[in-house]
């Protein structure tokens, strides 16, 4: 099966940053197809309401490298210092360095056992390197029924469709959307969750309000440019691939789903999903219409 590199952002967790979409991953797996891991951004990070933190990321690799060194220096005089503790932990993400990330949150836990903010992110680091199993068991113990956080739930929802529980998944966004209705964040990964299932209709029509909400960033309409490619509706998710990516990326982006869709039985899966979609018959590659039983 051949493997495919292509760029689009997803809010889904990341095993690593080292090498793939993981949403478009679990989506090519799904339906059929096979890619390879590459360009992603947006993991199961993002401060929790309840973190307070007070130093805001910044960007660029040199910003982040001292930021990451200053909390750093916090933490290491202080690991009993919860506010050094999760912005040092934001640093070593957004540096891609997921294992000592996984190391400072797992200390900051252990010495604030009943500290919410640093159990959350201490799952969210679980998940990071691809510890869907131990992190599902420290984000349940990361918020209470009395005072449910939509962070934690966003995240066990993400960590339960990493491990195909997604009717799980699907029940913790929706609680989510509860506590903090409509954010585009939590919408972009249930729709996502949908596709996952196979039920692209729906995602799209999920991805389609979440990425109108004007909070909304390029990860979400990335997001819903996947799905729309997904079902062959080609010109419509490169046109929203345009407004954050060059139109080389956009392009390139559209192309990669097309081949991994004209190297798999994709096509025929996805027409079993949609069989009335007219577009999917016209955009399908010659070699894959000659292969098609239907013809």
């Amino acid at each position: 099966m051949a493997s495919i590199r292509f760029r689009v952002f997803a809010l889904v967790p990341q095993p690593r940053r080292a090498a793939g979409l993981a949403a478009a991953l679990s989506l090519a797996l799904a339906l059929g197809g096979c890619l390879s891991v590459g360009d992603v951004t947006g993991s199961l990070g993002g401060s929790s309401s309840r973190a307070s933190l007070t130093a805001p990321l910044p960007t660029g690799d040199a910003a982040l490298r001292q930021y990451a060194e200053v909390w750093g220096a916090k933490f290491e005089a202080n690991p009993t210092d919860r506010i050094a503790a999760l912005n040092y932990a934001r640093a070593l993400r957004a540096l891609s360095r997921y294992d000592e990330e996984v190391a400072v949150t797992r200390e900051a836990a252990i010495k604030s056992p009943n500290d919410f903010a640093l159990l959350g992110a201490y799952g969210k680091a679980l998940a990071d390197v691809g510890r869907y199993d131990e992190a599902s068991r420290v984000l349940a113990g990361a918020d209470t029924p009395e005072r449910p956080d939509w962070s934690v739930l966003r995240a066990q929802g993400m960590v339960a469709d990493q491990l195909g529980n997604y009717v799980d998944a699907q029940r913790y966004y929706s609680e989510a959307l509860k506590i903090n209705p409509n954010e585009p964040t939590v919408m972009s990964n249930l729709g996502l969750s949908y596709a996952l299932q196979k039920r692209l209709p729906e995602a799209e029509t999920v991805l389609r309000q979440a990425a109108s909400d004007t909070r909304a960033d390029m990860r979400v309409r990335q997001n819903l440019a996947l799905v729309l490619a997904l079902q062959g509706k080609f010109g419509e998710a490169e046109q929203i691939s345009r407004r954050d990516l060059s139109p080389g990326d956009a392009t390139a982006n559209v192309a990669a789903i097309r081949d991994m869709i004209a190297q798999s039985n994709t096509w025929r899966q996805i027409q079993k999903l949609d069989p009335k979609e007219p577009r999917l018959k016209e955009a399908m590659p010659a070699t894959a219409q000659a292969d098609d039983p239907a013809n």
